[in-house]
């Protein structure tokens, strides 16, 4: 079971300590993400992170780079909705440097001038590789038909090009100022570690760190229904999304979500796999998803079809959707889910990176640390008639739907 202090600044950590291990993982998750931006910041939290690498108060750009290969070259960060996370995976002798390194990052960064120029050029590269990634921008046109207008939720984490190309380095300083704080940040560890000796590396490291108090409320985000967006690519296939309800990372509903995700299109037992790709041959990626953020959710569908084949992959998906919620689940597929997902759990256990960001997250939104047994006795515990319970109000509702591909706009308007 993981175990947490707080240090005076209001600095919060979090380690689960596993013997068996040689290696350690290490994070500092900062409360910095496109959620707690203004419209008119959008992008600067990712913005922010890229910049992190590029030169500190004790570090060159070189530096940084030779420090991180010669630990392996397990530093790395990623910026989501919620949160910037910085990280590292290293042997256990190597973890007071890595910390060192990933505490400067958060700390120290100084943003130099000429460096902002050149990663304002990555960051613009990144933005139009991701528009150029067809299934990707499905999905990011699909989340924001769901959250609406341009709301947090729905904006874009790597902002838009406008934007990103515009932002000052004072601009970037204040809202670093802001969000970099010793109380909008949570440092996770998991491994091989002596946890006397990493309270003292903590505290001596980031310990004195001060800054203002976090001012962040998580906004509400209401789910929208019957929405469409449509954007004309000429690709070889079309990709579609349909959006549903979903729900948050602590609803009571989470573990059934789950399962019926996996039932629906979760793997290649799951009912869409078998009818559109393997009955039909009219797909060859198809599946469905739940994303569970900080106080909200959806549900999400997908498929890359030819693009004669829309209409009709559209159908056979609300066919197979409709019986889903009218009987539910069979007791088999229900039972063989049901042990899919306990296993998936138990071998995710065996990953102490994947431990360490969970950790992470859940301190940082402050949510509760549950033991793997509860959390696995709370996944047994969904039943069949939850699952059926839970279709019906699911795909009781309107989808939304985006489209991407040569005849996308054929499906930007109701029929």
């Amino acid at each position: 079971m993981p175990e947490t202090f707080t240090l005076p600044n209001g600095l919060r950590v979090v380690h689960e300590y596993l013997p068996q291990l040689r290696s350690v993982n290490a994070g500092i998750y900062v409360r910095s993400g496109s959620v707690m931006e203004s419209p008119e910041e959008g992008g600067i939290s990712h913005f922010l992170e890229h910049m992190s690498f590029k030169g500190t108060s004790r570090r060159t750009t070189r530096q940084i780079a030779e420090e991180t290969d010669q630990l392996g070259g397990g530093i790395n960060a990623f910026t989501s909705r919620q949160a910037t996370c910085y990280y590292g995976r290293v042997i256990d002798e190597d973890l007071p440097a890595c910390f060192d390194l990933l505490s400067d990052l958060v700390m120290g960064a100084d943003l130099p001038p000429d460096e902002l120029e050149r990663e304002r050029g990555v960051i613009l590269e990144e933005i139009a590789m991701a528009e150029d990634d067809t299934e990707d921008l499905c999905a990011e046109l699909l989340t924001q038909a769901q959250y609406g207008g341009d709301l947090p939720m729905a904006r874009p984490i790597l902002g838009r090009p406008e934007r990103v190309s515009a932002y000052t380095r004072s601009e970037l300083l204040d809202y670093r100022r802001r969000r970099y704080t010793p109380g909008g940040c949570v440092v996770s560890l998991c491994g091989q570690f002596d946890p006397d000796a990493v309270r003292r590396l903590i505290t001596e490291g980031m310990g004195r760190w001060s800054g203002p108090a976090l001012d962040f409320v998580n906004p509400p985000a209401p789910i929208l229904s019957g929405q469409r967006v449509a954007v004309r690519k000429e690709t070889e296939q079309l990709q579609l999304g349909l959006g549903y309800p979903g729900c948050g990372g602590e609803h009571p509903d989470r573990h059934a979500m789950t399962v019926l995700a996996s039932i629906l299109g979760g793997a290649m037992s799951s009912r869409l796999f078998q009818r559109i790709r393997e009955e039909l041959g009219l797909a060859y990626s198809v599946y469905s998803v739940p994303v569970m953020e900080e106080g909200s959710g959806l549900f999400q569908i997908y498929a890359g079809v030819s693009p004669q084949n829309g209409r009709r992959v559209l159908e056979e998906i609300g066919r197979v959707v409709a019986d889903l919620a009218e009987h539910g689940p069979t007791e088999k597929e229900f039972h063989d889910v049901q042990k899919q997902l306990r296993v998936g759990y138990l071998l995710g256990l065996e990953s102490a990176s994947g431990r360490m960001l969970d950790n992470g997250r859940r301190v940082l939104s402050n949510r509760p640390l549950t033991d793997p047994a509860e959390r696995l006795r709370q996944m047994e515990a969904v039943t069949r008639e939850q699952v059926t319970d839970l279709a019906r109000r699911v795909f009781g509702e309107k989808p939304c739907l985006s489209a991407v591909g040569p005849n996308a706009e054929d499906f930007g308007a109701e029929d």
